[in-house]
């Protein structure tokens, strides 16, 4: 397991999805997620203003090999979401934990979440 594959300050899901520990928190799919996917080409992610449940489908993330549902780690209300990823995919198969981040949520409460070895040991690492 390197860093850079799984960010120590990060928090994962069993779905393929990281969040950090602020709030409101930033979410976004991990690297393996957007390797397994390809190239990511759409994003359909959750409105400012929409609440999502812990466990839940929120979005899709959609690649020139298949589309893939986004699930929602927490549960809150969507507070941002990034345009500039919904302009060019690519950025979240590029740089998936920082300038490919999805969305943000005022956190209400956290669904089921991994730490950076939990994570890797579940992915195969």
């Amino acid at each position: 397991m390197t860093e850079a594959q799984f960010p120590a300050h990060l928090q994962y899901t069993a779905e393929h999805e990281w969040i950090d520990g602020s709030n409101p928190a930033v979410i976004g799919i991990t690297a393996t997620a957007a390797e397994a996917l390809g190239d990511i080409v759409y994003l359909e992610l959750p409105e400012v203003g929409a609440e999502v449940t812990a466990g839940s489908v929120i979005g899709e993330v959609e690649s020139t090999k298949s589309v893939s549902e986004l699930f929602s780690p927490v549960t809150g209300t969507v507070v941002e979401v990034n345009q500039a990823a919904i302009d060019d995919p690519a950025v979240v198969n590029s740089d998936p934990y920082t300038d490919g981040w999805l969305f943000k949520v005022d956190v209400q409460e956290t669904g089921d979440l991994l730490t950076p070895d939990q994570y890797a040991a579940h992915v195969g690492n």
